[in-house]
């Protein structure tokens, strides 16, 4: 009897998911936790794993396919055993060479991400021939679409072995401007969804006001390599806005709360969601109890985060919930910007480029690290005084760090 390969059960706010790409074919034999399929969702790409070793004898849905919690994906035969391995001294020197190119090939695929594995195999690709411009020569999904877009896979595409339609459709021409049609992620078609929808059902408006960076630079650098030894993690600039944000919520809860309905629900927790920035779009993973938290186990937090993201492997439970959110544009070396709210959530800051610039302190004209910081709110339950006060106690405890041990 065979053992079926299910969905697995996704959480309420994700009705389905899209299969995204099978890593086996019928015939293959299989081992216990080996990945087999992915599958995208709204939020995270998942892998289903082998439950047991055994051969794969049937896949029962296909590449593309909309599947549900508990879905039976395949089949696989537990009973079979793993092929042994011939030591024939018979075999053709391109029969070794075949097999060595499979391997290598094999290799560099298991090296993509899910989304530029994705997309190599929609265009029936040979990701060995497209020069990756990532960390350690990895691919990227801009690599892979530059590839696309400079006609050079044109052959390949035309050559596919699916008769569908391909996904990623490259239009060139005699002297033409070359085009790309490339059809939305789940993730991407969520993350607009979720930000159209915040635009037309909250009152959003946005406060601005400015931090003098030098005190927590001043801090950094003196415990900087003192903290890294003890923690084994580097002292970022998150972890001290997470615990000025904190302070701020506390003193001003609505800029904690969400709307229900008519509603408004209190949160007396604050599960703060730090944006992380991924080749598949923006995530927000939460950072849970940050109040109870120290400075090093929040910078640990957003660490291993960034990493999970950017590998794809953060779970559902990594993005559910959260009360407010911090974004930061100034890694990309934004000035100033509006961000827009993560419903249900009411607020969020927005964390912009450090610049040194000219400033009057004490009636004198100096030079300080600024940063602009935004926060844009829901006005349906959260006063401009509110929210400009809660900016103030942010920009006060980021000036003078002491604050916030003394809860002050």
């Amino acid at each position: 009897m065979g053992i079926e390969v299910k969905v697995p059960v996704l959480s309420e706010s994700i009705a389905d998911a899209t299969l995204a790409q099978w890593h086996k074919k019928p015939g293959d034999f299989v081992r216990r936790d080996e990945n087999l399929v992915d599958l995208e969702t709204d939020k995270v790409m998942l892998e289903v794993v082998a439950p047991a070793d055994g051969v794969l004898v049937e896949i029962v849905r296909t590449d593309g396919d909309v599947v549900t919690s508990n879905e039976v994906l395949a089949i696989i035969d537990e009973q079979a055993t793993a092929p042994v391995a011939s030591n024939a001294a018979d075999k053709s020197e391109s029969v070794v060479e075949s097999a060595t190119e499979t391997v290598v090939a094999a290799a560099v695929v298991s090296d993509l991400s899910p989304a530029v594995r994705k997309l190599v195999a929609e265009n029936n690709l040979d990701a060995s021939k497209i020069t990756g411009s990532g960390k350690d020569g990895r691919l990227t999904k801009a690599d892979v679409v530059k590839f696309l877009s400079q006609g050079q896979a044109s052959s390949e595409v035309a050559t596919a072995s699916t008769p569908s339609a391909p996904s990623s459709t490259v239009t060139m021409g005699a002297g033409s401007r070359p085009e790309q049609r490339v059809p939305m992620t789940r993730l991407r078609a969520r993350i607009a969804e979720r930000l159209l929808d915040a635009q037309q059902s909250a009152a959003m408006l946005t406060s601005f006001n400015e931090v003098d960076m030098q005190p927590v630079m001043d801090l950094r650098a003196k415990y900087k390599d003192v903290f890294a030894k003890k923690h084994d993690v580097k002292l970022g600039f998150m972890s001290f806005f997470i615990k000025a944000c904190v302070e701020a919520l506390k003193e001003f809860p609505a800029v904690n709360a969400s709307i229900d309905g008519n509603d408004i629900i209190y949160h007396g927790f604050f599960d703060i969601g730090v944006a992380v920035s991924t080749e598949r779009g923006l995530v927000v993973p939460i950072v849970r109890d940050a109040d109870q938290q120290s400075m090093a186990g929040l910078e640990q937090s957003v660490v291993d985060y960034a990493l999970k993201g950017r590998a794809g492997k953060l779970s559902m439970e990594d993005l559910s919930g959260g009360t407010f959110s911090i974004t930061n544009g100034g890694v990309f070396g934004s000035l100033l910007s509006t961000p827009i709210l993560n419903p249900p959530q009411s607020a969020i800051l927005g964390m912009h480029k450090i610049e040194k610039r000219a400033v009057v302190v004490n009636d004198e004209i100096v030079i300080r690290p600024m940063m602009y910081v935004a926060l844009t709110y829901d006005h349906r339950i959260i006063d401009g005084r509110e929210a400009v006060s809660f900016l103030v106690k942010v920009k006060e405890c980021l000036e003078d760090p002491s604050r916030m041990l003394l809860h002050i």
